[in-house]
This record gives structure tokens, sequence and C-alpha cells, in this order.
């Protein structure tokens, strides 16, 4: 397993994160122990979850279940101290079903600090190593929107000096090692380091976006805060939500899989998807190597990125998944790539 620096914590991360938002919807609480069981012993110490998983599909009878079963599985197999542990607190709801607390779910200190004590105590855990804001407060263009065409109505919106200074208190009182974003702008990710520079308070150590071959926006001003302010990228969906396995092609619906079982998840479903789905997975062919591994490997062998969170619904996916670190790109491969990025760029941003 390869390893590298995580913000300027001091921490070093595994290459390969495991992603758990599938845990209590479509894997059982026996499939997440065994999955923990063998990505710790395949050499990664970086796990990532969140308040608002399971989210395949996202329900009320599931809900908190992914945190819970991780923390059944740290009091059985101990070794608090030998992983890094990453959650999220939500942001305002979006839907009818993900609400939390009393459904205001914002990102103010009442929220966060209630949201941080049902972690800890779901997780069965003193403290948590890198503690996201799951998405913003305001609106931005996310989830497949591009840009800003006006600015919306902010007046109910939590500004990031009061979002910061929570998370800063909580660092202060030994409940979070560091905290990090999610679903950020390089705006955003701006005024915390500007806000935590004038301020003296912790610094945001990490940005966890999409990231992926039909999704390379992150390129566009993110990857420079990534690379000169070392603020990590956790890339998220480097498969694509499986459209760059190729099992989606020509339609194919997979029962179980996550098309088949969360109809929320439409940021892949565009015009333009199938047919770079198709040239990716005709490249990978080409080369001799399973689709998921070019995938993988390719965000793996970006600078900006610092770990490429996986996520798997069975051990078979997981070990190809965590046995992409061991891939390495032909130049022909690359060249090949950068030519279908270049014909459709960023098909699904």
């Amino acid at each position: 397993m390869e390893y590298r620096a995580l913000g300027r914590t001091g921490l070093d991360v595994s290459l390969i994160c495991l992603g758990t938002m599938t845990w209590g919807s479509q894997n059982s609480e026996t499939e997440a122990h065994a999955q923990l069981d063998y990505a710790i012993g395949e050499g990664v110490n970086f796990i990532d979850t969140a308040e608002g998983y399971p989210v395949t599909p996202v329900s009320h009878d599931t809900q908190f279940l992914t945190e819970t079963y991780i923390g059944n599985w740290i009091a059985e197999r101990g070794r608090r101290d030998d992983f890094i542990l990453a959650t999220k607190v939500a942001g305002p709801s979006r839907d009818p079903v993900r609400k939390f607390r009393g459904g205001n779910n914002r990102l103010d200190r009442r929220n966060i600090e209630q949201a941080v004590e049902d972690s800890l105590r779901r997780l069965r855990t003193d403290y948590i190593d890198l503690y996201q804001v799951h998405w913003p407060d305001r609106p931005v263009p996310s989830f497949g929107v591009r840009g800003l065409s006006q600015l919306a109505d902010t007046s109910d919106t939590v500004p990031i000096e009061e979002t910061l200074g929570a998370l800063a208190d909580l660092v202060s009182a030994g409940k979070i090692r560091h905290f990090g974003v999610s679903n950020e702008t390089p705006w955003g990710v701006s005024e915390y380091l500007r806000l935590s520079r004038e301020n003296g308070l912790p610094r945001v150590a990490s940005i966890q976006n999409a990231y992926n071959l039909l999704n390379r926006t992150f390129e566009y001003g993110l990857s420079e805060f990534a690379l000169r302010e070392q603020v990590s990228l956790l890339a998220y969906s480097p498969l694509a939500g499986g459209n760059l396995t190729g099992k989606y092609l020509g339609g194919e619906v997979p029962p179980g899989s996550r098309r088949d079982v969360a109809h929320q998840f439409r940021r892949y479903d565009l015009p333009g998807q199938p047919l770079a789905s198709a040239r990716y997975v005709a490249i990978a062919h080409a080369h001799g190597l399973d689709p998921a591994t070019l995938a993988l490997a390719y965000v793996n062998s970006r600078p900006f990125v610092t770990s490429n969170i996986i996520g798997a619904t069975s051990l078979e996916q997981l070990k190809v998944d965590i046995d992409s670190v061991r891939a390495t790109l032909s130049d022909e491969a690359i060249a090949a790539i950068e030519a279908v990025h270049r014909d459709m760029p960023d098909p699904c941003p």
C-alpha cells in the first residue's frame, strides 16, 4: 500500500480509502465487517463514513446504520489508534427523507456539536480523526450543476465563520483532530483558508469531491489549492457510480446494482455518459486491464489526489479496487485517455 500526507496534519493515509455508503442497505453488518477486516489487512488505514449513510437508497429505516456497523466493529476488534477514521456532518436537508436533528440540520454550532456527539456514540470512539462538512450550508453548484448563474438568497445561510468556530472548539476539546470539507467550491476553500489564517484557527485539511474520468472538474481551480495549499483531495466516485466498470453498457442494469436500487443518483444519467464510458472501457481492454483498474489507476496517478475513496458491495470488487494501487498506466494508455477527454470533456460534472 502507498501512503500520502493528509494536508498539513502530520498524518499519512493510505492511497485507497475504504468508503462505506452502502453498509446498512446493500451490505449487511457481517459483510461490512468482512470488508473492514480485509481492507485493514491489505494496508488500508483510512475509513470514510458519514452520519448520512447509507444512501443506496436513502431510507428512514436504515439511517445511521453505517456508523453503527463501524462502531460495533471497533468495539469488537479494538486497535482504534491503528487507523484514521473520517465522518461527516450533514448540511441543510435537500430531500424529505434525509433529515437530522428534527429536520433543522444546518452547519451552525448547535447542529455540529450535537452531530459530533451522536457520531462518537454510534462509532463507539472518543475521537474522530477527520470531521468533514458533507456539503456547504450555502447554495452552490454541485451534483451535476455547472456553475452559478446568479446568487441565491443567503439570508438564512450559516456563515462559514460560525461553522469554522464550532469546528475549532471541537478540535480544542479533543473530540475531533482535524476537519475537512466536501462538495466544496474554490471560493469556499479559499474562505476557510482565509478565516483560519486571519483568526488563528485550525486549517482545513482536505476536500472530498467527486473526481473520475467522466468528471475532472476538480482540475479547474481546486487542484491548485490542493497542490499549493496542501488541501488534500479525497476523491469520491472514482468509478462514476459504477459506469466506468462497463457493467451498464448497452442499457444493462444488473439486479442489486446501485442504478437498480438507488434511483436518486442521476448525476451520471446524462447524454454523453454512455459513449464516453464505452470509450474508456475499450481503452482498458486494449491495454489488457480491467476497466475498473484503469479508472482507479488514473485517479491514483494524479499528483493532487491524496486518497481514492472506493466502495464495494462484494469482497471480489473490493479486492480489484485495492489492487489498483499496484497498477501503472503506460504512456500510451494515458495518451488514449487524454484523447477521449479532449473529445468529450467532463460529460458528467
